[in-house]
Parts: C-alpha cells; sequence; structure tokens
C-alpha cells in the first residue's frame, strides 16, 4: 500500500482524528544520526485521548512504530512501513506534586524533568541530565546514567495499548531491569509520575553541573552520534571492550567509532545508516572475536534495508 493509501484508509476509518497525518514523511532531519529513509505516514497525535481513538480505529495489519527525540535511533534507508507515531506538545506537560512527585509527559525531554526537579528542591533526578532522550524512551529502556535508573524513580505510568485501552501502571509492573522494561512492544507510554527526596537546591545544581561537565569531557556531544551505542555487558564496559579490540577511531563510509568515547558512532557528514549499523556490526564481530562477548545494541534501529543492501547481524547472531 502506498503511502498516500495509507493515509486515505486511516482518515476513512477515524472522521474523528484531531492529531496531524504526514505521508511520505522524511524522518532523517528529525534523527540525530539524521540518516534515514521516510515513514510511510507519522501520526502526531493531539493528546491521549486522540491516540487512544487512532489506535482503536487503526487496522490490526497496519505496522505501527513510536519515535521520541530519536536520539538512540537508526532509522534505515529503506524506510518504515506502517505508521510511525511521535508524541508532541500533547504530551509534553510537566507539574510539581505534593511528596516530592513530578507527573511529567512523556514527550518531556529528560533534561527538561531533571531541571524541574532541581528547581523544586527535589533530590534524586539529577541522573536524567545525562540521558540525552524523553522520558518515553526512559521508561521504555529503563534508562539511566550517572549510579541512576528510571525504575529508582518511577511510581507509575500511563500507557494507551495497541487496541486503545488506557492502562495504569505501577512501577513493579513493568518488569524492569539494566536498559531493560517487560512492557509489552505495543503499549505507548504517554505519562509518568516520578518521585524524588527533599534535597538541598544547592547541592543538587552542583550535581546537576558536574554531569554536565562530566558529558562534555568525555561524550562527543556536539557530533551527529546516538548516544550509547551498546549495552554495557555484565561487569564490563563496553567501551573498554571496544578500545581493547582496536576499534576507536574506525571507520565505514561516513560513519566513525568517536575517538572521545569508543561507545558512540558518529556521522562525520556523509554516513548513510547502512553505513552506521555496518560499523555497529564490525564493531560486535571484532570485540567478539577478541575477547568472546557478543555485544548488545542498545541503539534501535527500525525500518527496512535499501534494496539494494542488507546488513548481517555477526556470525549470524541475533543483534538485540
Amino acid at each position: 500500500m502506498s503511502a498516500a493509501a495509507v493515509i486515505q484508509d486511516l482518515r476513512d476509518r477515524a472522521p474523528d482524528l484531531r492529531g496531524r497525518l504526514a505521508p511520505g514523511f522524511d524522518l532523517a532531519p528529525i534523527t540525530w544520526f539524521r540518516v534515514g529513509g521516510p515513514a510511510d505516514a507519522l501520526f502526531t497525535p493531539e493528546d491521549e485521548a486522540d491516540l487512544a481513538y487512532f489506535l482503536s480505529c487503526l487496522g490490526p495489519d497496519v505496522p505501527v512504530q513510536v519515535i521520541g527525540l530519536a536520539s538512540n535511533l537508526l532509522v534505515r534507508e529503506g524506510g518504515v512501513r506502517g505508521v510511525v507515531i511521535r508524541l508532541g506538545r500533547g504530551f509534553s506537560r510537566i507539574a510539581v506534586e505534593d511528596g516530592c512527585r513530578i507527573r511529567t509527559g512523556t514527550a518531556v525531554p529528560d533534561v527538561k524533568v531533571a531541571r524541574a526537579a532541581a528547581e523544586a528542591s527535589i533530590a534524586g533526578l539529577s541522573f536524567l541530565r545525562g540521558i540525552p532522550g524523553s522520558i518515553g524512551g526512559a521508561l521504555r529502556m529503563n534508562g539511566g546514567a550517572y549510579g541512576g535508573e528510571t525504575r529508582d524513580v518511577l511510581v507509575e505510568a500511563r500507557v494507551v495499548d495497541r487496541a486503545g485501552n488506557v492502562h495504569l501502571v505501577p512501577v513493579e509492573e513493568l518488569g524492569m531491569s539494566y536498559r531493560h522494561s517487560s512492557a509489552p512492544e505495543d503499549w505507548i507510554f504517554t505519562e509518568a509520575v516520578l518521585e524524588g527526596r527533599p534535597g538541598e537546591p544547592e547541592v543538587i545544581a552542583a550535581e546537576m553541573n558536574q554531569i554536565t561537565d562530566s558529558r562534555e569531557a568525555t561524550q562527543p556531544v556536539k557530533s551527529r552520534t546516538g548516544g550509547s551505542t551498546f549495552k554495557n555487558p555484565p561487569g564490563e564496559k563496553a567501551w573498554q571492550l571496544i578500545d581493547a579490540a582496536g576499534c576507536r577511531g574506525l571507520r565505514v563510509g561516513g560513519a566513525q567509532v568517536s575517538e572521545k568515547h569508543c561507545n558512540f558512532l558518529i556521522n562525520t557528514g556523509d554516513a548513510t545508516a547502512t553505513d552506521l549499523e555496518l560499523l555497529g556490526e564490525t564493531v560486535r564481530a571484532r570485540v567478539f572475536e577478541s575477547t568472546g562477548v557478543a555485544l548488545e545494541w542498545e541503539i534501535r534501529r527500525i525500518g527496512c534495508f535499501p534494496a539494494e543492501v542488507k546488513v548481517e547481524p555477526f556470525l549470524g547472531k541475533v543483534a538485540a
């Protein structure tokens, strides 16, 4: 089905839709890597009710992908079939509540939540300053940095399932572990309640500044990158394994392993998504050959390879 046909079918099924439907939407400019192909359709819901209505009307055979700030995302050149959903202003509300709690929409950047907590003298959320994404992504993968994880501060989350039903889910039911949650893949997070503890403004500000300084000193934050590429294996640091395997500075086309922090891949200017994914698989193969450790992707990769290309996971292993 063409992008135009996808849009017309959706409009026929959901005549009361309030959000924006865009056919053949080019995803590359909104990803941090600045690479990739178009989505058949991009849907930006007006609010949670609009999202639920859309999903309830959407045919079960239409593929759905959800993206946030696209900071830890690689979109393949062949594009994304079906509908890509991106939450916008209707999911950007943030409010400080009693008991050191913050209620936040999932489109809110992690850093903005960290700043809101600091301004309200709420400690325990400063680690969010070190995660370059949105709250929705942090919930999906139990995002963490600088000694903190989302599960440490999450109270509950609101989700909309693939059928358009809304659920309120306590943290205990999300099965969160290192860079993982057991939430069904078709759940879309819309809101979260996070809880910290009383803190001193000066102490929180100093912690935030330290995280900022550390990121700028050790990570290629001004490059076209996608954040941490691979998860840390148990008891190991991915960057150390990559460095020991001789991959620092390694290139494939316009893609490069960062010289500054070798668990980051960089688009040096003319990289393709295929370059970046092939480089990542090359790194995985070299690390496995030298250490026996199979690195697991942290960057999410979506979409189709171009017709003439396919990047195979190294040694036939599934690239999780």
